[in-house]
């Protein structure tokens, strides 16, 4: 089996994390307790030149206290090429900086493993690969048209409307059919974003929670239910969600061995899907988390899984 040395993590700065929750940091706990070395780079620090992808980095060390976990040495100029694994874990948005990065780590991979695959992270946006699979999905519509996006509500009676590239809960709107903000709601996507919206059937589900399951390698590992505040439709916990612990029901495990062979044939080793009631909503594979609250609870060490199968990938 090919041994890891060395790991660059390309991520937001390690400063700016909470690492109550946060599963690059996991991740990289993990790393160094294995005996790699871990470089820290933010996606504003890629170059390329002359076909090689360069980027100014930091020997990072990683300490589990709140308020004084990472040591970064002085940046260097690394050559990704001489990496074993790259990360790839900023948060979204996913935009054109985001998608560039990924045609910039197309360059180094598969020599260097980037995890996930940088290819298929381009082409597989969560809110549109989901819906390889309408079948598992609530009633969705993606478009700017304002009368198709009326007919649809008129049709389900209470959606959820939120950007398309969006993140973390942000943007996400619960509209019911009376809602007379409605048209307000409307003007003001169309003055945030270019790209098309997506409006969702509203699932009542959600007051029972939003189920995050983690896939290691098209595998289910663990989940964790997040439960939204009684003031809020959103779940994330960053925005008062309450994380609990959950079991898998028969349901979500078909919805796992459904989707598990498409993640594998793109080399998603690190997956997180949502799930409502009977319903997949989003599939993560840019930086999804839940890996700390899944152990938090007593669940599977997801960050030691991970570092399994990213071996054997290796090899």
């Amino acid at each position: 089996m090919a041994r890891i040395k060395n790991v660059a993590i390309q991520m937001d700065h390690v400063s700016t994390i909470n690492i109550t929750g946060d599963s690059t940091f996991a991740m990289g706990l993990e790393a160094q307790a294995r005996g790699y070395r871990l470089f820290h780079y933010t996606p504003n620090q890629l170059s390329m030149r002359d076909g090689e992808i360069y980027a100014q980095a930091e020997v990072m060390e990683l300490r589990d206290v709140k308020g004084d976990h990472f040591t970064l040495a002085p940046a260097e100029r690394i050559n990704l090429a001489d990496m074993d694994v790259v990360l790839l874990r900023q948060d979204p948005p996913f935009d054109m900086a985001y998608i560039t990065s990924t045609h910039l780590l197309e360059r180094v991979h598969p020599k260097t493993l980037v995890v996930n695959d940088p290819n298929w992270v381009r082409n597989s946006p969560e809110k549109i690969f989901v819906t390889e699979f309408a079948d598992l999905m609530p009633k969705t519509l993606i478009t700017r048209n304002v009368s198709e996006i009326a007919r649809f509500r008129a049709e389900m009676g209470d959606i959820i409307l939120k950007p398309l590239y969006g993140n973390g809960g942000a943007g996400v709107f619960h509209s019911s059919r009376d809602d007379r903000n409605f048209s307000s709601l409307l003007e003001m996507f169309g003055q945030l974003f270019r790209e098309p919206y997506i409006a969702q059937q509203y699932l009542p589900a959600v007051r029972k929670g939003d189920k995050r399951i983690i896939l290691i390698d098209g595998e289910p590992v663990g989940a964790i239910n997040r439960v939204p505040a009684e003031t809020d439709s959103r779940s994330n916990m960053h925005v008062g969600g309450r994380a609990e612990h959950t079991e898998l029901t028969d349901r979500e495990r078909e919805i796992c061995a459904r989707i598990g062979p498409s993640l594998r044939e793109r080399g998603f080793i690190l997956v997180g899907i949502d799930v409502i009631g009977d319903y997949m909503t989003e599939i993560n594979v840019t930086s999804p988390t839940g890996i700390r609250e899944v152990k938090k609870f007593g669940g599977a060490d997801i960050a030691s899984l991970f570092w399994d199968a990213v071996e054997k990938k290796r090899a």
